[in-house]
């Protein structure tokens, strides 16, 4: 089983502008409601994809039930632990730029983590956790350590700092920062010269397979035998949201199917792209079309 872990989930409340002006008041011409967090992404893309998931994590108060309703009228599973503060909203102004006002979240008491790893028993080998995003502030910092040693499942980690190093010797099956990410993990610029390099650290540190996002120049994947580039996809940018989300569980869902690695990696370009061009994470008639113009070589190991 897969399962998709969001500890800070929120309602994304979408406002869309013909024009943005600060301290003007202003109407939305559009405007859209969506139950938001990296694991929830990730498990809507598998659900398109057409793979099973459940999702864990906190919700509270009429925020988090309108999340958690949200993400059952989509089809998709979840085991959320009710807490008794109000999960948050964050608001996403779209215009000729994008401005995204993320909220802080609630508070998640003791006895409250304690109900969360009561909810992962039946978890274990063979199964597959999907890990992003910042912890809220409530949490300790070694959570996600505790996570990945009581269940002793393969692992993904999608977070934006150093501490991702921290989780290496664990030999996450996938690991996937961004370019800039990549150099603040190293604390260095991140060239074309060295952008292999630095990606195969994360490889030899002990990350199997590393996707690094390189926005509109494509993306690479490494792991301990090969590195691929792939192109960038032509299209318009809808939203960004959710779309490395998307890119892993594009791999992931490669993986549980058994595709080979080239492959898996190619599904997961194909489905950040296509959430890339979406208003919300894809569907999976425009994965599979955009599939078909994804172009991979490899660049040497």
């Amino acid at each position: 089983m897969i399962y998709t872990i969001t500890t800070n989930p929120a309602i994304d409340y979408i406002l869309r502008f013909d024009k943005f002006e600060d301290g003007a008041t202003i109407r939305a011409k559009e405007d859209e409601k969506y139950p938001g967090g990296k694991g929830i992404m990730a498990s809507k893309i598998l659900y398109n994809l057409g793979a099973k998931s459940i999702n864990l994590g906190f919700v509270g108060g009429f925020i988090g039930e309108y999340i958690a309703n949200s993400i059952k009228d989509l089809g998709l599973a979840e085991n959320f632990v009710r807490i008794k503060e109000n999960s948050r909203i964050n608001v996403k102004l779209k215009y000729d730029k994008e401005t995204e006002i993320n909220a802080k979240g609630p508070h998640i008491s003791k006895e409250e983590v304690e109900k969360f790893f009561a909810s992962l028993e039946g978890v274990g080998k063979g199964d597959i956790i999907v890990i992003s995003g910042s912890l809220p502030y409530s949490l300790d910092d070694d959570f996600y350590k505790k996570v990945i040693e009581k269940t002793e499942a393969s692992f993904t980690i999608d977070i934006a700092d150093k501490k991702l190093l921290d989780y290496l010797a664990y030999k996450p099956l996938l690991v996937k920062p961004n370019e800039e990410e990549l150099g603040k993990i190293f604390q260095t610029d991140i060239t074309e010269d060295n952008l292999v390099a630095y990606a195969k650290k994360l490889n030899d540190l002990g990350a199997q397979n590393v996707i690094v996002s390189l926005g509109a120049k494509g993306s690479i994947f490494v792991d301990e035998n090969h590195a691929y580039r792939a192109k960038p996809i032509d299209g318009k940018l809808v939203n960004s949201v959710g779309a490395g989300d998307s890119m892993v569980g594009g791999f992931v869902y490669g993986c549980v199917n058994n595709l080979s690695k080239v492959d898996a990696y190619k599904l997961a370009v194909a489905c950040g792209s296509a959430t890339a061009f979406s208003p919300d994470i894809a569907k999976k008639d425009m994965i599979d079309e955009i599939l078909k113009k994804v172009e991979v070589e490899e660049i040497g190991n």
